[in-house]
């Protein structure tokens, strides 16, 4: 269990931690976007957190359910202590941009990408923030909730040595 991990989160940045949960093993922090860097990190190199592994990071569109709109969530796992805990942080519609943790984890980096291609959300500080999924031209953020499902993407070119269907 990451219970004390959660603590000792809570005791180091008690100004940045916006609220907590831990039950049946789910601890959660919800945390200041402007110190999310500050806040991994501490969890990666704390000698009784050790969470090396970014195991995930992934958004949320809480669209007509709750405000603020977006969540960005990070998995974090401990190899050396076996426990995990995650990291949320609430972003406004109208400004969906957060600070990238890949200079504290690299494997940040594709899955910021896809935060971005997916939902819009920016990683200020990335070293290539642009889409990873879909072609350069698409238009718009396919898992919002508010994206048209009947919206017609712009016709391309079929890539070079790229046969057709």
């Amino acid at each position: 269990m990451s219970t004390s991990a959660l603590n000792r989160l809570k005791d180091k940045f008690p100004e940045a931690v916006v609220s907590t949960h831990a039950m049946h093993g789910d601890e959660t922090a919800v945390v200041r976007r402007e110190r999310i860097v500050e806040i991994a990190t501490f969890l990666r190199d704390d000698h009784e957190t050790q969470f090396q592994m970014l195991s995930d990071l992934t958004s949320v569109d809480y669209l007509g359910v709750k405000e603020p709109r977006f969540e960005v969530v990070y998995h974090l796992y401990s190899l050396t202590k076996n426990h995990r805990l995650r990291l949320k942080i609430e972003l406004e519609e109208d400004d969906a941009s957060v600070p990238s943790v890949i200079d504290v984890w690299k494997s940040a980096n594709w899955m910021e990408r896809e935060a971005y291609d997916l939902y819009g959300i920016k990683f200020t500080g990335h070293p290539d923030l642009r889409r990873i999924l879909l072609y350069p031209e698409f238009r718009g953020h396919p898992l919002r909730k508010d994206y048209p499902i009947e919206e017609r993407q712009p016709l391309i070119p079929p890539w070079p040595g790229r046969k057709h269907l």
